[in-house]
């Protein structure tokens, strides 16, 4: 049987920042939401397979206003990520209402996985040629690697107020450290501040950064359920959280994995803040105009 080439949307965030659940805001001009563009790109680049990461709670929207559009069109499933998706001796705080973190939630999607996959943010526009990248490189790759298409920080800024993203140093090609950061314009300068230990640096705005397009094989997964076994059974608070990021430099500092970093060269857009939206509707209609998209996507 051959495995599918699958792609990982993450959507079981609550978007606090922004106030309600963005990655079902419509944006395009016939109601698609920002998922439908990272769907119809995938499918143009080969992908077989989507499969979203979801609360429970959400399964009948999802199915009847969002998959319904394509689901003749790719093979569609959804994973459920939950709190209560924890080994048996892990009791999780009652006054937790956070969810565990993105390494969490990829692992809620373990059984859906039979092949290679990106995962994705399901609030983020990656552009077509996010998907080219990743298709090419697995074609290519190597069994220790994995993917990281990154942007440019200047085009993942918002007007609206600061931004969280992985600032990559990288060498060669392959990621040497990321740094998750907290990052703001200031003075007319870029200024990260590290979400691990608030450490600020001046970044330029060519600088690359991560925003979860990542790809990877199937026996990736291996390693990230040890590691979340590590932190699953160490101290559980309100807030703390099991992210992808901190897995991999973990492994890429213990040499079990190497991290292929690449630049996208078609425009990555987001929304983080409610006001964010009217520009990126704005800019849908660009890419429109341009015949990079249908006016309406699934007809």
């Amino acid at each position: 049987m051959n495995k599918d080439l699958s792609l990982v949307v993450m959507a079981a965030g609550m978007g606090s920042r922004f106030g309600g659940l963005k990655q079902i805001e419509p944006v395009g001009p016939s109601g698609e939401i920002i998922a439908d563009y990272s769907v119809y790109d995938a499918i143009r680049a080969g992908f077989t397979k989507v499969i979203f990461i979801i609360r429970e709670e959400n399964l009948e929207y999802f199915q009847n206003n969002i998959t319904n559009k394509f689901k003749d069109k790719i093979k569609v499933e959804f994973a459920f990520q939950e709190l209560s998706k924890v080994p048996s001796d892990v009791i999780i705080p009652e006054s937790r209402i956070k969810m565990l973190g993105t390494g969490h939630a990829i692992l809620c999607a373990k059984d859906n996985i039979d092949g290679d996959f990106i995962v994705i943010n399901g609030d983020d526009f990656y552009g077509l040629d996010a998907f080219l990248k990743a298709k090419r490189y697995f074609e290519e790759y190597r069994k220790d690697e994995y993917l990281t298409v990154n942007y440019p920080v200047i085009s993942t800024m918002s007007k609206n107020g600061t931004v969280k993203r992985g600032v990559c140093f990288s060498e060669n090609g392959f990621v040497k450290e990321t740094v998750e950061s907290e990052i703001r314009s200031e003075n007319g300068k870029l200024i990260a501040r590290s979400l691990k230990d608030s450490h600020e640096f001046v970044i330029e705005d060519d600088t690359e950064v991560s925003v979860n397009f990542m790809g990877f094989h199937k026996e990736f997964l291996d390693d990230l359920e040890d590691k979340f076994m590590d932190f699953i059974h160490g101290e559980i608070t309100d807030k703390n959280e099991f992210l992808l990021p901190d897995v991999l430099q973990a492994l890429i500092k213990e040499g079990k994995i190497k991290g292929r970093a690449v630049m996208a060269d078609s425009r990555w857009m987001g929304i983080t803040y409610k006001e964010d939206v009217k520009e990126f509707r704005e800019n849908i209609e660009k890419l429109i105009e341009n015949k990079d998209y249908k006016r309406n996507l699934w007809s």
